[in-house]
């Protein structure tokens, strides 16, 4: 008896062992030959053919990208169930999409619903999985050579390929525990994109700390004699990852390393490059296979029209206007990165977001990273694939599925809290609004919908009543909305709402209009007709000037702050990446950066379920009434889930923030001899207990006329 539990431990204890070193760490004994080695997938030219019964034919990868984010949860948090991706890759199908792409490993619910999606399905939906570099890595003081770079890359490829195969056991972190990969959806895996958008100091970087570096040579892929350190570093990731999956899966798919304008092949002229940051390139021309590697390779870039574009500062551009007669830099870019290679292009990132706030312009076919409808962000994608079809690609993805409300936008990140933002939607923040699949607060519908009809609005809104004017407020997880009325309203007239939110400054009058109020206002909404409404902000609580001051005017915005009482309010504006870059005639306290008035107002209606809707609509009259709604964050509101505002940004230099309990709203017109009264409205923090319901926008319907016509 002790002999047999000696043996039935010992058992035990080797069979915990083996299963360690099988599923965790990905120690095997290899069995297989090389002429055992398939693919379903390969490139031939510049296309990509797939095998489709018993034949390789051509493949246009007409792709979706997935990211990770939902309402109320950060991306870590893995919070999409396996029922959302099994409602979401149905809708993607019936659009006409073939491919998804992800960017990084993700919980064991995605892989099980790709495999439940799949398995009985004659016309799949392929994934093309993406490994993730972390930004700490991209961004510290380690060159690509370092361990915790290479090897921490190499190690997590060979963590997704044991995982897209099934066999693998892995924690995620975050208090999630170790999971088993258990199904197998490799049959669906057409290949992997390998990085993120490199950094370009950390290219620069490598190339610099590791010259010696510039060849390798793998039984898969080496590199050219011209090749640079970071792609030989490329290279034999590229390697070492394709042998692990042939030895010990007997299968091969495509690889791509990912790549973007910032860091694309080509060289400019110094002034463009010096102005642009261009100080380094990827060119995957210099990765070259063997015969051994019977998948292949693809260019993956991200483009987008609005920036860097880098031939609108060419000298010829009589090369860039298209069949259309108008200037076409997009296309351009595209056809002389399409032109380059010798491999087949995927452009796996393109779009436009439909939100309020912008980041560029985009100078020629106005396709701006923000201040675009939905219907304006429809038809500029459907003008970016065909633009991508024009030059020749052999695929595009669009970017993205989902609207994802804890992203950030380098212009307005300085004035929210970025661990609060899954908690509610920044109409101002342009990366939060790339998806065909919107978020949209509350379980079934909005609260209220700026479209003209009131019935959504009751006396317990009311906030301001007068004889003859009134005002009524209420609030959700993207906009404040008000009501307000005046008897015999018409579009001509005027009408002023002072808003004050903060204690620490404010003004009591306006300086230009001579209007007064009975407390401290820090914002004034004034309307205006249709064409000239608009919110003002106090100059002391402005915060463009407080943070973008000596890019915008070339002056340090704390040397002479203004007043905290001070009688001025100012438009309220949003800073651009872009702008006349090339200019070096510019003087100390002349505009600089480029900016554009995001407290000018539009005017329109707001019900997606009308006809005649427009997204950006933030104004509507209806005969005494006119029905608005504001983005928190055009108030100052650095994470309204828990009503917190911007603290005064000169005591503090720069932006911090305080908790409101209340804030004061008037009505009243310029001719009133009285100072404009302005009552409370309690303010409730909703915290973490978000609602939203989804809703296709208008970019997927346009999208599915395209493909499926193009499928006829």
């Amino acid at each position: 008896m002790k002999k047999f539990i000696i043996l039935c431990v010992t058992c035990i204890v080797l069979y915990l062992i083996g299963d360690y070193l099988y599923y965790n760490q990905g120690i095997y004994i290899p069995t297989l030959k090389q002429e055992e080695v398939t693919t379903f997938v390969k490139n031939i030219g510049k296309e990509i053919y797939l095998k489709q019964e018993g034949q390789f034919k051509p493949f246009e990868i007409k792709g979706v990208n997935m990211g990770v984010g939902i309402p109320g949860h950060f991306a870590t948090e893995y919070a999409i169930t396996p029922k959302d991706y099994m409602r979401w890759f149905k809708s993607i199908q019936d659009m006409g999409a073939n491919t998804i792409r992800v960017y990084t490993i993700l919980s064991d619910d995605f892989y099980e619903a790709v495999y439940q999606y799949n398995k009985n399905n004659d016309n799949p939906l392929y994934i093309i999985h993406g490994l993730w570099v972390n930004d700490y890595v991209q961004n510290s003081h380690m060159d690509a050579y370092a361990p915790d770079f290479v090897d921490t890359f190499i190690k997590g490829g060979k963590d997704l390929i044991d995982i897209i195969h099934g066999k693998k056991k892995r924690s995620l972190g975050g208090g999630l525990g170790r999971i088993l990969y258990k199904r197998d959806i490799s049959p669906w895996v057409i290949g992997y994109i390998l990085g993120v958008e490199w950094e370009d100091v950390t290219v620069a970087y490598t190339n610099h700390m590791q010259k010696d570096k510039n060849y390798y040579k793998g039984p898969y892929m080496y590199t050219t004699q011209e090749a640079s350190p970071f792609e030989a570093m490329l290279a034999r990731v590229g390697d070492e990852l394709i042998a692990y999956e042939s030895k010990r899966y007997g299968e091969q798919r495509l690889i791509a390393f990912s790549n973007w304008a910032t860091t694309d092949p080509f060289d400019y002229d110094e002034l463009v490059a010096e102005h642009f940051d261009k100080i380094a390139k990827i060119d995957v021309e210099q990765i070259q296979t063997t015969e051994v590697f019977i998948s292949g390779t693809f260019a993956s870039y991200h483009i987008y029209p609005s920036y860097p574009d880098y031939l609108s500062y060419e000298e010829d551009k009589t090369a860039y206007v298209d069949e259309s007669g108008k200037m076409n830099t997009y296309r351009a870019y595209l056809k002389k990165i399409n032109d380059y290679h010798t491999i087949p292009v995927i452009i796996s990132e393109f779009g436009v977001p439909s939100s309020r706030g912008m980041a560029q312009r985009d100078r020629h076919t106005n396709r701006n990273q923000g201040k675009m409808s939905e219907a304006d962000q429809a038809q500029a994608l459907v003008a970016c694939y065909e633009d991508i079809k024009a030059a020749g690609c052999a695929g595009s993805i669009v970017f993205t599925w989902q609207d994802e409300w804890f992203k950030g936008t380098w212009n307005t990140m300085h004035a929210v809290d970025l661990q609060k933002t899954a908690y509610w939607s920044d109409y101002q923040t342009s990366g939060q609004y790339f998806g065909l699949l919107s978020f949209d607060p509350g379980k079934v519908q909005s609260i209220c919908y700026v479209d003209g009809d009131l019935s959504e609005w009751t006396e317990e809104d009311k906030v301001v009543q007068g004889e003859d004017l009134a005002l009524s407020v209420k609030y959700d997880e993207k906009f404040i909305y008000l009501l307000a009325y005046k008897k015999g309203l018409s579009e001509t007239d005027k009408l002023y709402i002072p808003i004050d939110t903060t204690p620490q400054s404010g003004s009591t009058n306006e300086e230009k209009s001579g209007l007064k109020f009975d407390r401290a206002a820090d914002f004034i909404l004034e309307i205006n007709g249709r064409e000239n409404s608009r919110v003002w902000v106090q100059e002391r609580y402005e915060v463009l000037r407080a943070m973008f001051y000596g890019e915008t005017h070339g002056i340090n915005a704390y040397e002479e702050p203004p007043v905290k009482d001070s009688d001025v309010f100012k438009p309220i504006y949003m800073i651009l990446q872009n702008g006349d870059l090339l200019s070096d005639e510019r003087k100390e306290g002349e505009q600089q950066a480029e900016v554009y008035e995001t407290g000018l107002l539009t005017y329109g209606h707001a019900n997606p379920y009308k006809e005649g809707y427009n997204s950006l609509a933030d104004f509507c009259f209806s005969e005494d009434y006119v029905e608005i709604k504001l983005p928190w964050q055009l108030l100052n509101f650095s994470n309204p889930s828990e009503m917190m505002i911007h603290d005064d940004y000169y005591e503090h230099y720069g932006v911090e923030d305080i908790r409101i309990k209340e804030m004061y709203l008037g009505i009243g017109t310029k001719y009133e001899a009285k100072p404009i009264a302005m009552e409370p409205l309690k303010l409730k923090a909703w915290h973490s207990r978000i609602t939203y319901h989804e809703r296709l926008k208008p970019a997927y319907f346009a999208m599915q006329k395209l493909w499926r016509e193009e499928d006829k």
